[in-house]
């Protein structure tokens, strides 16, 4: 069972559908695990349709309709998807398939003796959705990051200097807080990292490579 969870305002952003694409995937996997945030998920969905129910009628004029038809030769927004329906069949495909544990066949690209990433795409041009695999023993090094960072384990286990996550444990980083994650010794680690912005490595010893890291987001 999952010990580390999305806070309310990820939960809620994820049950009216405003968070973006990789986002949203990595918030489904966690629930795949979750059942506690599962249904608080349910429930925020049940109360924002109730508050809708409850909306008054509101009286329009035709500038309202001008307005519209205006939006509509607008270049669009980026598409985002509703949270999904509490049945397998109802994620989106690459959720169904890392849920399966079927990503042996990717493309990984190797860092280190320790990592191998593999980027995913979801369609969202401003989140990288990737896969880390971390060897047994093996450490990312100290690292911050300019935006937020969003961690699901999927397979393993790893710890830092805030606590031990194993399967379908969810955390969020933000450029406040740094960390090293170590993959337990007895197995390798596998989770998904999403990030709007680089990391930035710390260590005196890599920090020559942070002009090269780049967001890698479609």
């Amino acid at each position: 069972m999952a010990k580390h969870h999305p806070d309310a305002r990820l939960l809620n952003e994820y049950a009216s559908g405003t968070l973006p694409l990789a986002q949203s995937a990595c918030i489904s996997l966690h629930l795949n695990y979750c059942e506690q945030c599962k249904r608080t998920q349910q429930r925020l969905q049940q109360m924002g349709a109730a508050l809708f129910e409850d909306l008054s009628p509101q009286q329009v004029d035709d500038s309202l309709l001008n307005t519209v038809m205006a939006r509509l030769d607008q270049e669009p927004e980026p598409l985002r998807y509703a949270p999904p329906a509490d049945t397998e069949d109802g994620y989106p495909s690459l959720v169904q398939r890392l849920m399966q544990r079927d990503y042996e066949d990717l493309e990984w690209q190797r860092i280190n003796s320790n990592l191998r990433i593999s980027r995913l795409r979801t369609g969202d041009v401003d989140n990288e959705f990737a896969l880390y695999h971390i060897k047994a023993g093996g450490t990312i090094p100290l690292h911050t990051h300019k935006g937020n960072e969003l961690t699901l384990v999927l397979e393993g286990g790893f710890s830092d200097d805030e606590g031990h996550y194993t399967q379908g444990d969810f955390l969020f980083r933000d450029a406040s807080q740094q960390h090293s994650p170590t993959a337990d010794q007895d197995g390798d680690c596998i989770c998904i990292g999403v990030l709007d912005a680089p990391i930035k490595f710390t260590e005196w010893k890599y920090r020559a490579l942070n002009p090269f890291l780049k967001l890698r987001a479609e």
